[in-house]
């Protein structure tokens, strides 16, 4: 069995026409036609795209038996081309994560280190309402425009608005409960930084958004491309 027959029996059992897979693909239906009649092959990513859209395992779409030495070959290339892709999306992955859990620690730290009475309210400013937003905003556009965790990606947003809440709390709150001798418990029921919550859960939201449309949009031009 050949790849290209692979797969439009993936297609057809997923249920789906070349014209819808095309547009769920971000390609022409032209392109899925040449691929299942091999006239083409379809490079890494959109190899990876309807392993995920026809539901079945890269293996069982790809790999047979006793393959022809040309598909022996492009098995061999997409082999090498899907352990890059995997890399380089888990190595973009973890550096946008860690980038703001560096940014998130670091707002805490500044604060006991270096802020004083005076300066609290340009750090809530800067900090709190400035840099934070800021900063959840462009990492959830950044998970949308690259496609990061798929659909899991808008449990960003509770994640990154849970994130934000945090950080009045353990500066301001805390601040004000050790001058002042309150317990811990008495702080957990005394929370007035709640208001980040929502705010923080907008501002991911929105930035999630844009960064999905930009995903369409790039899908969009590569398939009139």
């Amino acid at each position: 069995m050949d790849i290209g027959k692979k797969l439009r029996d993936a297609r057809n059992a997923a249920g789906l026409t070349q014209e819808s897979a095309a547009e769920s693909l971000g390609v022409s239906r032209q392109s899925v036609s040449n691929w299942e009649t091999g006239k083409t092959y379809p490079d890494i990513v959109n190899v990876i795209k309807m392993s995920g859209l026809y539901s079945v395992s890269l293996d069982c779409l790809l790999k047979e038996e006793k393959p022809v030495s040309n598909d022996l070959n492009y098995l061999n290339y997409l082999e090498e081309s899907t352990n890059t892709v995997k890399s380089r999306r888990r190595l973009g992955k973890l550096v946008l994560v860690a980038a703001y859990l560096v940014i998130w620690a670091v707002s805490v730290a500044f604060f006991w280190l270096a802020v004083s009475g005076s300066d609290a309210g340009a750090y809530a400013v800067l900090v709190i309402w400035g840099a934070i937003p800021l900063t959840t905003f462009v990492i959830s556009l950044l998970i949308g425009a690259n496609g990061y965790w798929g659909r899991k990606k808008w449990w960003a947003v509770p994640i990154l608005a849970l994130m934000y809440t945090l950080i009045p709390f353990l500066t301001f709150t805390l601040a004000n409960a050790a001058s002042t001798g309150i317990s811990a418990g008495d702080i957990a029921m005394h929370l007035d930084d709640l208001i980040t919550l929502p705010i923080g859960a907008a501002v991911s939201a929105v930035g999630l958004a844009i960064g999905t449309g930009i995903e369409k949009l790039r899908a969009r031009k590569k398939r009139e491309d």
